[in-house]
């Protein structure tokens, strides 16, 4: 059996290593978070990787103002 696989599909080291640069950008990152998980361009171990990005900043900030409740 062939192996399937497509190659133009995997990012490589270089486009994570932008991709995290650009994340640590204050504004700009969060918006090329939310363009990466919901744009439909993007491949889709980015997009995956984006949407639970944004899974984490909200459990972050979920757990920020309640402890800041207490």
């Amino acid at each position: 059996m062939e192996n399937t696989t497509n190659q133009s599909n995997v990012v490589t080291v270089k486009e994570w290593f932008i991709t995290l640069l650009i994340t640590l950008i204050p504004i700009v990152g969060v918006i090329m978070i939310f363009v990466w998980a919901f744009g439909g361009n993007a491949v889709k171990s980015k997009e995956n990787w984006a949407k639970a990005a944004l899974l984490f900043m909200i459990i972050g900030m979920v757990l920020y103002f309640a402890s800041s409740l207490i």
